[in-house]
């Protein structure tokens, strides 16, 4: 089937690169892999951080970040259950690999002199929960078995949701896509579907790239050291 299978990184604004860049390596354990000027974006860094072979959280730091004041319950929601503005980022939740790890981690965060709270057992996984800098809020969880959906999808909060049966059907079982022979051109831009947040004339230009000529365009491949074969 196609479809996305897995985490290839989640990007967090920041207006101070080094501390949390000191937080993650530190508290969390992950290792600095690159740290670089961000392609096609003037003034701004962009970080990565490790969490797997293929898997990473990036960090985006410029003039204009560093001086946007976060507001909790807006732009952050300040722990696990509180309200944020739709779109933004609600938490952020780690995986490890089984309980004994997940309360490794919680004695690796508290050796940091981190508060944490948990494990809290949630049936299908269980959870430790804990700040960040610039009002992160983080989770780290383990799975404790595959999810069943006939347990837990709850008919009431389908209705609540305004789900319907067939909908419903649709949605625990996705259809297939069958890939064309030959790729598919840029639709036409629709307003009701989604949109980047680009000034009005550079988006139009960008729409009417041809695929090649946006790749050729943009893409960057040289890394800011040369290293040596």
């Amino acid at each position: 089937m196609t479809k996305p299978t897995g985490l290839h990184h989640l990007a967090i604004s920041t207006g101070d690169m080094k501390r949390q860049i000191a937080f993650f390596t530190d508290v969390l354990g992950m290792e600095l892999v690159a740290l670089y000027w961000m392609h096609g974006a003037p003034n701004t860094w962009h970080g990565f951080l490790k969490l797997g072979q293929d898997a990473s959280i990036a960090l985006v730091q410029n003039p204009t970040i560093a001086k946007t004041k976060g507001e909790i319950g807006r732009s952050h929601a300040g722990n696990p259950a509180a309200p944020s503005a739709p779109g933004t980022m609600q938490h952020l939740a780690l995986k490890v690999d089984g309980e004994a790890e997940l309360l490794a981690i919680r004695d690796r965060i508290r050796s940091r002199g981190v508060n944490v709270f948990g494990p809290i057992d949630h049936g299908f996984c269980k959870s430790i929960y804990f700040a960040g800098p610039e009002d992160l809020t983080l989770e780290v969880s383990t799975w404790l078995g595959e999810l069943n959906p006939t347990a837990w999808i709850d008919p009431e909060v389908v209705e609540l949701a305004g789900i319907s049966a067939e909908e419903l059907a649709r949605f625990t079982a996705p259809a297939d896509y069958q890939a064309p022979v030959e790729h598919l051109p840029q639709p036409t831009a629709d307003p009701d579907r989604p949109h980047m947040n680009f000034p009005e004339a550079a988006y139009g230009k960008m729409l009417a790239m041809s695929d090649e000529t946006y790749t050729e365009r943009f893409s960057e491949t040289e890394p800011p050291v040369a290293v040596a074969d």
